[in-house]
């Protein structure tokens, strides 16, 4: 039986910016609803047959490739939850590639305008989001972090399944 996962892609963060970031989703995530560690997603549901095109893709992006320079450049408001507000040009122009490469098995969310943020708080009451918002804004100050590969996983309700990675030089 082939396999009906849809594919997810992230950016790596380097280490220590993912501890930063996943302590932050710990402290502030709904514990009941929090299954995954901190996570940058760039595409949210690719098709399973995709899955030797983007691993393709992947690598031929970060094989010997430089990562992109990326910060947290602001705090957003997620309505229902508070994330961190990526900047990464470069990123953005390597999720642009991909996107164009599989133009046609997009979905609506894939398809749309990318806004990339890692999500920390998320299915709260506005109150509760707008505190956290409110708290973080006081001292917020830019912070540059480091992308460390792309990663590819597979969505099967609960947990991502990790399938495939592939690390900038």
């Amino acid at each position: 039986m082939s396999d009906t996962a849809p594919l997810i892609l992230t950016a790596m963060l380097g280490p220590e910016d993912h501890r930063w970031a996943d302590d932050l989703r710990q402290a502030h995530f709904p514990p009941e609803r929090n299954q995954l560690a901190a996570h940058l997603t760039m595409f949210h549901a690719l098709p399973p047959s995709a899955a030797p095109e983007l691993k393709r893709r992947i690598v031929d992006e970060t094989r010997g490739v430089a990562a992109p320079d990326a910060s947290v450049a602001r705090i957003l408001d997620l309505g229902g939850g508070t994330a961190l507000g990526i900047q990464s040009p470069g990123l953005v122009e390597i999720r642009a590639r991909i996107a164009d490469a599989f133009h046609g098995s997009l979905t609506a969310q894939d398809a749309q305008g990318w806004r990339p943020h890692i999500t920390i708080q998320n299915k709260v009451t506005r109150d509760a989001a707008k505190a956290l918002q409110a708290a973080m804004s006081a001292d917020f100050r830019p912070r540059a972090i480091r992308i460390h590969g792309l990663a590819a996983w597979a969505y099967r309700g609960g947990p991502w399944e990790p399938l495939f990675e592939a690390r900038f030089a």
